[in-house]
């Protein structure tokens, strides 16, 4: 947990302050302007895939490896569309995805908390809460004229 509120820290520093961050932003605007610049769209892409792809390799080494100590079939159980449910309605902004996951995780652990207190009529809804919130959340920010606020100008459909 704690490493990873400091690697939301540290991605949001990155993002806005470093030449690093300015051509990847760049990139993700505006492939034009980036050629214009002299850089390479494809290249940058393909490194900024591969950074997210092995946090997403951690992240999911720890979901199965760590996480129930056993083998479990499904253990993601539909997750990973809820981390892209999760990067839309935080706008792309790593700390807004911070606070969006502790969102979510605290609609994940209603479930086994209440189980935990004696509470167990209506477990299978209460483990539903996470998608539940999801779609909510979902439905409410993502209006079609405000579902592309912040997101990256080459994730435009009006090109």
């Amino acid at each position: 947990f704690i490493v990873g509120g400091l690697l939301a820290l540290a991605i949001a520093w990155m993002l806005r302050t470093t030449r690093m961050g300015l051509r990847l932003r760049v990139v993700g605007d505006s492939t034009d302007a980036a050629r214009a610049m002299g850089l390479s769209p494809d290249r940058i892409r393909l490194l900024a895939t591969g950074a997210g792809g092995a946090l997403a390799g951690v992240g999911g080494a720890y979901l199965s490896l760590y996480y129930p100590g056993s083998w479990t079939e499904g253990i993601s159980s539909g997750q990973g569309l809820m981390a892209i449910a999760l990067v839309i309605f935080a706008r792309w902004q790593p700390m807004r995805c911070l606070w969006a996951a502790l969102l979510f995780g605290a609609a994940g652990a209603i479930g086994p908390a209440l189980q935990s207190v004696g509470i167990s009529t209506g477990y299978y809804l209460f483990a539903a809460a996470p998608y539940a919130l999801t779609l909510a959340v979902m439905f409410i920010t993502c209006r079609p004229n405000q579902t592309l606020s912040g997101a990256p100008g080459e994730l435009s459909l009006t090109r």
